[in-house]
Formats: C-alpha cells, structure tokens, sequence
C-alpha cells in the first residue's frame, strides 16, 4: 500500500508552490494566475526514513458551472479518495474565505487524517496570522512559507506518523513514454482508455492540459510511465506564460 498525500485547497493559495517545495522539483507549472493547475499532479518525498506520494491538485471551486472547474473538481475528489492524508493550504495573506469555509467542510466529514497548512507566512513574526482559521473546526494547523520552506519540516514530522515504511520501488528508474500532438487532437483521452480510468481532463476546448502529467502504466506485464503533455503549436502562436510554460515542459 502506497503513502499519499493530496494537496487540496481553493486557486491561488500556493499549493503546486508547496508541492513543489515537497518534492523537491519544479514539477507544477507556477503562475500567479488562478486555475493554473487542472489535472492531479504526483511526486515523490521522503521524509525521516518514509518515502511517500504528493499529490497536486487543481483549485477546489463549489457552485460554478464553468466546465474546467466541474473536470478540476472530479479530479480533487479522486485524489481525496486514494490519499492516506490530506493537506489543505489556504492563504495567510488574503486570510479566511467563505470558500476556504467550504473546503473545510467537505474534509471535516473525511474519515481520512487531515492536517492545514496555513501558506505564505514568510516571516516568524507574523505566525499569528494562522489564528482565524481555527474557526475552520481542523485543528492541525502548520504556518508555512512554501517560498523558502519555513514550517515545512515540522509539518512533514506530524504527517509521516500516519505513513506506513514501505520498501523503495525505484519507480523513478521506470521508462517514460510521452504521448504528443497539436492541440485538440485526443492524446489524454487516448492515455484514459490505455489506463481505463478519468486520469486527465478531457474537454473540447484547445489547451486543456497545461502540464506534463505522469501516469504509470503496469498491466499485461507492462511496468512504465505514460505522459500527457500540452499541445504543441508553432512559437509564433504562443501568446500566454502560461502556454509558453506548458510547451516548454511537452518539450523537455
């Protein structure tokens, strides 16, 4: 049984920030915009002798009719599902929202370990801004800065006693095959039935993966990753950071 941990949380609080600080890598695609990140993400942690899989999500959004937050929201509730524990980040800045408040309500009926990382507390003396999101009724709250790492040691103690030791698979020794395309032309959908499962957004809309997103694939024998990657246009067609970035990374 694999050690996960979902990162959940609404858009724009840091999480792909903190994931990345977790894992080590500059994995996420980070922009200040909201709703960078759609698909779930997976990296690999360790962490006093536990090894464990971190999960990045997309921003959680309740109420909107928007297609990409309907698909984004799904992805959340899976990656909720198959996590052993779950981190919610929210905003020390911008402070408690009622969307925070709705987050919170969902984890509060999860059976599952939830600890709250409270983001962007970049300096000791403002720790105390962590204290309005008690109200929340999630008592293992953590100031962090996912910028330089402050508070994320001692998050990571409290979170790798509900891991179990499970041996090393080397995983990352595993082969990677990358599935690319222009854009629109089906390559998550087709890595979706290859997997048999809703593994990456699929919509009719250009652009919708905006990541490099592994899968791994291990059936009929077969033990390797699979990778969505964004749709590849000609430079002179590129006009955002954000699909810059997502080219770039279907490149390397």
């Amino acid at each position: 049984m694999a050690n996960i941990l979902a990162i959940v949380g609404r858009p724009n609080v840091g999480k792909s920030t903190l994931f990345n600080r977790l894992t080590g890598q500059r994995a996420a695609i980070v922009e200040e915009t909201s709703g960078v990140t759609r698909d779930r993400h997976y990296g690999q942690s360790d962490w006093n002798g536990k090894r464990f899989s971190v999960v990045d999500t997309g921003g959680y959004v309740i109420g909107s009719d928007d297609i990409f937050e309907e698909e984004i929201r799904k992805q959340v509730d899976l990656a909720m599902q198959e996590a052993d524990v779950i981190l919610m980040v929210v905003d020390a800045r911008e402070g408690l929202t009622a969307l925070d408040e709705d987050v919170a309500n969902i984890l509060r009926r999860s059976p599952k370990k939830v600890f709250v990382a409270v983001n962007k507390v970049d300096i000791p003396k403002n720790v105390h801004e962590i204290a309005e999101f008690y109200s929340m009724g999630l008592d293992q709250l953590f100031p962090v800065s996912a910028i330089n790492g402050g508070g994320t040691g001692e998050l990571l103690d409290e979170i790798v006693k509900h891991f179990q030791d499970i041996p090393d698979d080397n995983l990352d020794d595993l082969p990677r095959f990358a599935v690319i395309g222009r854009p629109n032309v089906g390559k998550s959908s087709f890595i979706n039935a290859l997997l048999g499962d809703d593994r990456n957004i699929v919509t009719d809309i250009p652009g919708t993966t905006r990541d490099a997103v592994n899968t791994r694939y291990n059936s009929f024998g077969f033990d390797f990753y699979l990778v969505d990657t964004a749709g590849l246009r000609r430079k002179s067609r590129v006009h955002e950071n954000i699909e810059f970035y997502s080219v770039m990374r279907s490149i390397r």
